[in-house]
């Protein structure tokens, strides 16, 4: 496979690589000649450059993954890890895994990382309320370091509700604030927001959305995606030939966000009940 996308030989971070479109990412950097360092609160059986054990709710564990790595250049960061809502896990612990330690986890790495750099995190097209909400999420990027978000998200339960719907709404604000600072040295962030994956968590959606609103986010294509076809997505934005492509949200859904915006998608199921998407 040749170079185009210019991950040979580069030293490249991905959280969430047990499973999902985490492993799957991996798994393609791999292909690609980087060299692959894994974060993941499960062990991960892929062939990487070094694997640890990092649980992204607590501070301290990301810190001490981080240095295990050494004082080497990062050439990019997948923010792959992800936690589902509805009910299937307390929402200050999808909050810490989605946003607030995925966060503490970028500005940890961020000091490894120089010109030509690049940040890619998974959002979710379950997270399409940010633009109703920007002034409270500008709020909670205001917030520094990690317990301070977590202190904010406590005090604001009735924004945060299960956790889910806001933490990827507050990845996908915080892509395109950070975006116009650190380009400044050099560095690039983007997300990327799924369509329902078929990954381990798709049973967590089924059974607290109902399988008849994620299947509303499947349109128009009428099928799931994968966790192969996701990780496309994101390996592309941190990649080479992406090299201007700057806080940017990229749908990756088989053409829902088309179909919403020009009418082609029934949102009416969705709005019964708020819809993760990946």
């Amino acid at each position: 496979m040749s170079d185009v996308l210019g991950y040979k030989g580069k030293r490249v971070i991905v959280s969430g690589c047990f499973s999902g479109m985490g492993e799957a990412t991996a798994k393609l950097l791999l292909e690609l000649g980087a060299e692959v360092h894994g974060f993941d609160y499960k062990d991960s059986t892929l062939p990487l450059a070094s694997f640890t054990q990092v649980d992204l709710r607590d501070p301290a564990s990301i810190e001490a993954g981080v240095a295990g790595l050494g004082r080497g250049r990062i050439d990019a960061l997948f923010n792959c890890a992800g936690l589902p809502g509805g009910g299937g896990f307390a929402p200050i612990d999808t909050m810490k895994v989605n946003f607030i330690g995925t966060r503490h986890l970028t500005e940890t790495v961020l000091p490894l990382m120089g010109e030509g750099s690049a940040i890619a995190s998974i959002a979710s097209t379950g997270g399409l309320g940010w633009s109703r909400r920007i002034p409270v999420h500008i709020e909670l990027l205001q917030t520094k370091g990690f317990q301070a978000a977590v202190e904010w998200a406590e005090a604001h339960a009735d924004q945060v509700s299960e956790g889910y719907a806001f933490s990827k709404e507050a990845v996908i604000v915080w892509t395109q604030f950070a975006g116009a600072h650190l380009i400044k040295k050099g560095i690039r962030i983007n997300c990327t927001l799924p369509s329902p994956t078929q990954t381990p968590m798709m049973a967590t959606f089924h059974a607290t959305s109902g399988k008849d609103v994620v299947d509303a986010a499947a349109e128009p294509m009428g099928r799931y995606s994968t966790a192969a076809e996701q990780a496309g997505g994101i390996v592309l934005l941190n990649s080479a030939l992406a090299s201007i492509v700057n806080g940017v949200v990229l749908p990756v859904d088989g053409g829902f966000m088309g179909g919403v915006a020009t009418g082609q998608v029934d949102l009416s199921k969705m709005m019964r009940k708020a819809a993760p998407a990946g």
